[in-house]
């Protein structure tokens, strides 16, 4: 009985002691990354708009401000549609080289379109690398549209989320559909952790090199035209990289911007990393200071990471 006494002293002091170390590795990290949650809620809480922000660091802490609420994706879901034509086009034989039909009735005139300013409407046949050039780089209505036909629907894509485990990721309607009734745009949904949390594991996990389609989507984000105001802005200066797509909505009911995203990948000049997302939504401010918010955030975290 002395022994068995003994033992689970013993046993009880070992537990003690290992949780005693997870709990100090925990509190080490809320103390390294506290300053940078405290200026994000500061600044956020002073906004006229609903602010979602999760930032992924180097894959090992996440900080956030309303991280596992649901935002209106609006742009930003032609990064996971992306994902799921890679996998449909994987599946069936379809190269970055091979042509794709387009019908002229595709070619929607009411609605951002680089691609059709530049081909007019009409049939034609364009390589899948140039639409994912339009969808992602350029953030083309119309050319995500054609994509989502390809594959066969909205819903291919919303089941290969489900099937990587973001359910907090929800594709549901169309570009077309969205803008025939703009509050469908908040059908489109994620949780700003889900969304850093994909972007991490396309960059920093590497999935971007599982095949040359991958490849293509990783570098056409880095080589994103639009949102330069937004996360990118405080990072011209320096030579941190990034791979970013942003969404953009209408003005609602309440003369409020349903939406301005910014969501991407930070590769830091020290070799380091983060996945960021930020979502601004229900906005009263116009564009620019909408915009300028994203660029606030990006800089807070970017000098809270990289020191300066």
């Amino acid at each position: 009985m002395f022994r068995l006494n003994q033992f689970i002293i013993l046993l009880v002091t070992l537990l003690s002691v290992g949780t005693g170390c997870s709990t100090t590795r925990h509190v080490k990290h809320e103390r390294r990354y506290s300053h940078m949650e405290n200026r994000l809620a500061t600044y956020i809480a002073a906004q006229d708009a609903r602010i979602g922000v999760a930032v992924i660091i180097d894959g090992k802490d996440t900080v956030s401000v309303n991280g596992n609420r649901d935002f209106p994706m609006l742009s930003v879901y032609k990064f996971p549609q992306a994902l799921a034509v890679a996998d449909y086009c994987m599946k069936n034989g379809v190269g970055l080289s091979d042509t794709i039909s387009i019908h002229g009735d595709e070619m929607k005139e009411n609605t951002w379109s680089p691609m059709r300013d530049r081909y007019g409407v009409g049939d034609l046949r364009l390589p899948l690398y140039e639409l994912f050039e339009y969808s992602l780089r350029d953030s083309d209505n119309n050319a995500c549209d054609i994509l989502f036909r390809l594959i066969g629907g909205t819903h291919v894509a919303d089941s290969l989320m489900k099937a990587m485990g973001y359910d907090d990721i929800v594709i549901a309607s169309t570009e077309d559909e969205m803008h025939r009734d703009i509050y469908l745009c908040y059908q489109n949904r994620s949780t700003p952790i889900a969304m850093a949390s994909l972007f991490d594991r396309f960059y920093r996990r590497e999935m971007r090199h599982d095949s040359p389609l991958h490849e293509a989507i990783g570098e056409i984000m880095m080589a994103c035209t639009t949102g330069n105001r937004r996360l990118p802005a405080p990072l011209l200066p320096t030579n941190a990289v990034i791979g970013h797509k942003t969404g953009t909505g209408d003005v609602n009911s309440q003369g409020r911007i349903i939406g301005v995203n910014d969501t991407g990948y930070v590769f830091l000049p020290n070799g380091g990393g983060y996945a960021v997302a930020v979502f601004v939504s229900d906005s009263a401010r116009n564009m620019e200071d909408t915009e300028r918010m994203i660029a606030d955030i990006s800089d807070i975290i970017f000098r809270s990471l990289f020191n300066k």
